[in-house]
């Protein structure tokens, strides 16, 4: 696993005036909380932090952030964003204890799709039903991403979240919930299946013109 350093400031002002300032001097305001220490504003280079965001690893991965040359091991749990604007708000750091498994929301990379029979075959449609999933897991153990690989493939095939390797020590919390929560994956059906269903608030067995028409008669 990479490791990833964030440079950051420690700041002794808060409040919304504050941050203002901050955000106006090209700053992003945040917070690191959890573990025994108490919670500590922060604040963090705008224009380097927004060229880190642009990479998965800084949602889904520990990160080592250096606190006026302290690093301490914490994941991002919040990121507020301006509206419109390309501007981070602020940010919302956890520390990280070595020690304690934690929950962590991860990316699914799907590989293979396009060497697959399914892939391959011009009228199915590959359904990605997620694009990440929370896993449960010691620091150490916490995964960048998870790989599926979809070779195999073929129409009506689909992938639950049980048949997802996981690495050691890795498991997934909502799987112990129920077979009900065994979700989709990955499907993949023929393109005229997806073209054939009903839209929402139509009849399945009498096309919306032909309703229409009916109406027009009366």
């Amino acid at each position: 696993m990479s490791e990833h350093i964030i440079k950051a400031t420690g700041r002794n002002v808060e409040g919304k005036g504050a941050s203002r300032r901050l955000r106006r001097a090209a700053s992003i305001p945040a917070i690191v909380y959890g573990g025994a220490a108490a919670p500590q504003p922060i604040q963090l280079e705008h224009e380097k932090t927004w060229l880190a965001s642009q990479n998965e690893w800084f949602y889904s991965s520990i990160l080592s952030l250096d606190i006026d040359g302290k690093v301490q091991k914490v994941l991002l749990r919040d990121m507020q964003r301006h509206p419109f604007k390309q501007i981070i708000m602020h940010l919302d750091f956890q520390r990280v204890d070595e020690n304690q498994a934690l929950k962590a929301a991860v990316p699914l990379h799907f590989i293979n799709e396009d060497k697959s029979p399914a892939g391959k075959s011009a009228d199915v449609v590959v359904m990605h039903e997620l694009n990440e999933v929370t896993v449960s897991c010691l620091p150490k153990d916490l995964p960048e991403f998870i790989e599926i690989d979809l070779a195999a493939l073929k129409v009506g095939d689909i992938v639950h979240l049980s048949e997802l390797k996981l690495p050691k020590g890795v498991e997934i919390p909502e799987l112990k919930l129920g077979k009900e929560h065994d979700v989709a994956v990955v499907t993949a059906k023929h393109g005229r299946e997806e073209a054939e269903a009903p839209a929402e608030g139509e009849s399945a067995d009498v096309p919306a013109a032909k309703v229409a028409k009916k109406d027009d008669e009366k």
